[in-house]
């Protein structure tokens, strides 16, 4: 039989004039295609408000070879109060109290807290200030300060909170009448070098100074507040505490003290106060007591 023969333009002659594709229809249709779907709205485009925690992943797969855990929703931050809700000086709505007393509520974030937690003893010293009601920032604030949470040593200020050792003597007293079971965490005999220890001795120098402030009319001392007690004498340190903005350093410090704190012969008490806070942020007007 004779092979029948096609012409290769057969199929394209079959069709009508107007079905013949064009050059470039097929990009005109799909242009065409794309300006339709746009057109539609994008309901997954749609704006959407979260209420409460974060979507967190959930596999439903298991990984071979790996446990399954579990993701508690909703995990709360250990510190979840507002940062200013520390009192001020006089201003009862703070909270705070002598003796470990206080609200819970002065507990609260900060960029000094952050830098205390990253060291290797930083979660212990948040743990023993709690357990006296020391607010952790205001322990945190005075590593910060004192030696950028460093363990210095040498002189007589030693350590992450540079303490003398009287000062760390009567500190450590006071914690631990607070709370006995702290003085199985201190080493014996001069532990300022000692992170933990010193910052268990600090936490009761706060309170010291708390009280202290306290007696002298200032009813929710700060953190900026107890920061001359701390710095200076407990004498110095009330009268400093209670000054005005205006009144000069030279005062109440002698010319050898304001050298040694890097203190300038005209520097008033407004700035030695705007330098602190600087220096320690949103933990400058947290209540030390908790």
């Amino acid at each position: 039989m004779k092979p029948r023969m096609f012409s290769s333009h057969s199929a394209f002659a079959a069709l009508p004039p107007r079905s013949r594709t064009r050059p470039g229809g097929i990009v005109a249709a799909t242009a065409c295609a794309v300006a339709a779907l746009a057109a539609v709205p994008a309901s997954g485009q749609v704006a959407v408000t979260l209420n409460g925690p974060p979507v967190q992943v959930r596999p439903y797969v298991p990984e071979p070879g790996l446990p399954d855990v579990t993701i508690p929703l909703g995990t709360l931050n250990p510190f979840p109060s507002d940062p200013s809700g520390g009192g001020s000086p006089g201003d009862p709505s703070g909270g705070g109290g002598g003796g470990g007393g206080g609200s819970p509520g002065n507990v609260a974030p900060s960029d000094s807290l952050s830098t205390m937690l990253i060291q290797p003893w930083g979660i212990a010293a948040v743990a023993n200030a709690q357990s006296i009601g020391v607010n952790p920032s205001a322990l945190a604030a005075t590593c910060v300060l004192e030696s950028g949470c460093q363990n210095v040593s040498g002189g007589t200020y030693t350590g992450a909170f540079q303490m003398g050792l009287a000062a760390y003597t009567d500190g450590l007293a006071t914690a631990e009448s607070i709370n006995s079971s702290l003085a199985s965490q201190v080493v014996p005999g001069d532990g300022r070098s000692d992170p933990t220890s010193a910052a268990i001795a600090a936490a009761g120098y706060l309170i010291q100074g708390a009280r202290a402030l306290q007696a002298a009319g200032i009813a929710n001392p700060t953190v900026l507040d107890v920061r001359s007690y701390y710095n200076f004498t407990p004498t110095i340190g009330v009268q400093v505490a209670r000054a005005n903005d205006s009144d000069s350093m030279s005062n109440y410090l002698s010319p050898a003290v304001m050298q040694a704190n890097r203190i300038t012969p005209n520097e008033t008490v407004g700035q030695w106060r705007t330098s602190i806070s600087t220096k320690i942020g949103t933990a400058a007007g947290q209540t030390v007591m908790i």
